[in-house]
């Protein structure tokens, strides 16, 4: 199975407004984690102005039925967000 790179590109003052939206946040991505679809996820820091989860699927649309339905992205924290194709050449690869 292939892997997809959900891309986010944060507003400035994300770090401030995702404090009474992460516990559902993160809830959102340990169930997709526990399914096996979620393998990794963080923030860029320094600046903070984006975050990359990786997907693990037959296809893109498991990584954008999370991010709509992400809190992050429901409540304005990110400006826009993308999906990608992510070819993986070293590490866990199927």
């Amino acid at each position: 199975m292939p892997y997809f790179a959900l891309i986010y590109h944060l507003f400035d003052d994300y770090m401030e407004r995702r404090a009474p939206l992460r516990s559902q946040h993160l809830a959102l991505a340990n169930l997709a984690h526990a399914r096996g679809e979620l393998v990794l996820a963080g923030a860029f820091s320094e600046p903070a102005d984006k975050a990359l989860l990786v997907f693990h699927g037959a296809d893109k649309s498991v990584a954008e039925l999370f991010a709509k339905n992400d809190p992050y992205i429901i409540n304005d924290l990110v400006k826009h967000w993308e999906v990608r194709p992510w070819t993986v050449v070293i590490g866990n690869a199927d």
